[in-house]
């Protein structure tokens, strides 16, 4: 059954992929509208959206996935007919070191809008045509070995990390409101993220960042990790077709079909960035190898089939192009990492990479 939506609420506003995906639909369908919710804690910047800020579909809402009457509040004053769930806790190195907040957000948060929906679409109004799409991660799946076949949907659950294990009970959570109150739900797990916005612990954007202030640029272990790189706007297309012609109660895997160790990616940026900032070339010297964080996944990679013969997803970006847009974006908007790397943030590298 297609769905066209008009009225959306999106999570994790924000955040990295949360804001991309408003800067995109609104940008493609600029009459329909959006709120934007986000609790703004250390990976929510409100700067990600202030370019919209004029936009008539748009409007942002300072609240909390947790506040279930906020939630219910939205869904009815703004007769919202698709929610979009971004908000999450979402770095492993963060879930290791503090697992609580995880649990809290991850699980916690996913199910008080579960409750919020089911009252509003289901128990009050009985509005047939609704969705709620959840945005989880390919790490529910666990590792795979060098010849192991890329992840699909049909892959058992087996995560290592507890983000991991908190995004996998979320994804269970929101198959259950399905299966139990008939909400119209729908899941995606997609690949390593990367582009504009993105919070600077992460990998691309720390080694960029790094690179620019001569930094040592730290790689877990020897390096050889294998992650499927994913730009963030092919992540959104995928997003829209789901929300637009995906089947209920389905889950569909979102990748790039592009598998890089993290040592070779480290390197490409080295490169790139001796092409954009000679005085600190080359960049690789910089290279410098710390203790593997516990419970390291070797490798993901994502079997995307069933989205392209489905809903005829394709990556409109390959990684060489996606990469050097990203860079620029860096070079481009040096201001907006910069308030963002403050004492706290510091503290939290020396933590984890010492």
């Amino acid at each position: 059954m297609s769905h066209n939506p008009h009225h959306l609420l999106v999570t994790g506003a924000a955040g990295f992929i949360g804001a991309n995906f408003v800067h995109y639909w609104l940008d493609r369908y600029p009459m329909t509208r959006v709120i934007a919710l986000d609790a703004l804690t250390y990976a929510g910047n409100r700067a990600n959206l202030t370019a919209l800020d004029d936009h008539p579909g748009f409007q942002f809402v300072h609240g909390d996935i947790l506040d279930s009457d906020l939630i219910e509040r939205l869904l009815r004053e703004e007769r919202i007919d698709t929610l979009v769930h971004f908000a999450a806790e979402s770095h492993v190195d963060r879930s290791i070191h503090g697992p609580d907040a995880f649990l809290k957000t991850n699980i916690e948060g996913t199910h008080s809008l579960l409750k919020a929906a089911k009252k509003v679409w289901l128990d009050d109004q009985g509005v047939e045509d609704h969705r709620f799409h959840h945005v989880s991660t390919d790490e529910v799946y666990g590792t795979l070995a060098a010849a192991d076949p890329p992840f699909s949907e049909s892959n058992q659950y087996l995560p290592n990390s507890p983000y991991a294990a908190s995004k996998a009970s979320s994804d269970h959570i929101v198959r259950s409101y399905h299966h139990t109150y008939g909400l119209n739900t729908t899941i995606s797990n997609c690949s390593n993220n990367y582009g504009p916005y993105q919070f600077p612990e992460k990998l691309i954007p720390l080694i960029i960042a790094h690179c620019l202030d001569g930094k040592s640029l730290p790689i877990y272990g020897d390096g050889k990790q294998i992650r499927d790189w994913l730009y963030v706007d092919d992540h959104n297309r995928g997003i829209d077709l789901i929300l637009h012609n995906g089947r209920i109660d389905n889950t569909y895997n979102i990748g790039g079909n592009n598998e890089w160790t993290n040592i070779d990616i480290v390197t490409l940026i080295c490169e790139l960035m001796d092409e954009h900032h000679p005085a600190g070339a080359p960049h690789r010297q910089l290279i410098s190898y710390v203790r593997d964080r516990p419970g390291h996944d070797r490798r993901y990679a994502i079997n995307a089939g069933k989205i392209t013969n489905e809903l005829g997803y394709a990556p409109a970006e390959t990684f060489e192009t996606g990469i050097r847009k990203t860079v620029q974006w860096y070079l481009d908007n040096e201001p907006w990492w910069r308030a963002i790397m403050d004492g706290s943030y510091r503290e939290w590298i020396e933590k984890n990479y010492a």
